[in-house]
């Protein structure tokens, strides 16, 4: 009796931990797939950027599509660095939000009530920054590895 009521405690601890294992895990998937969606997302933006920004000079809609990205860029970020996040990704989490601090100071300079000012954001560190942030991606691709 004693020796079945010891197998049977062993093994729902067992299963237990394995549930903990399990959701950490899938955790831990989780944000490395919100990490990379999110710096893909401000990848794209620097790509198109340059190109967008020596359009938006002569064509108003252009423009008003920029001010559209930034502005949803901003949201994007925003909602990023209030995430939850597992144990094991707090660091980098920590190290993409403070750089994603730098790139929200950035744009609330080039975004004016609402508005883009074009010749700030030509001087802007915005791709710069962006950059700079895209270099994480291998470290969170290093935490499901």
């Amino acid at each position: 009796m004693r020796k079945s009521l010891l197998f049977v405690v062993l093994l729902s601890s067992v299963l237990v931990g394995g549930c903990s294992f399990l959701e950490s895990a899938n955790s831990t998937l989780d944000y490395v797939n919100q990490a990379t969606s999110h710096i893909n997302k401000l990848s794209t933006f620097a790509e198109q950027a340059p190109q967008m920004i020596k359009d938006a000079a002569a064509n108003p809609e252009t423009k008003a599509e920029l001010e559209k990205q930034l502005l949803a860029l901003k949201a994007d970020i925003e909602q990023f660095n209030l995430r939850s996040v597992p144990a094991i990704a707090k660091d980098i989490h920590q190290q993409l939000v403070d750089k994603n601090k730098v790139l929200l100071d950035e744009i609330n300079k080039v975004v004016e009530n609402g508005h883009l000012a074009l010749d700030k954001l030509q001087n802007s560190q915005i791709i710069t920054t962006i950059n700079d942030i895209t270099g994480l991606i291998n470290r969170i691709s290093s935490l499901t590895g």
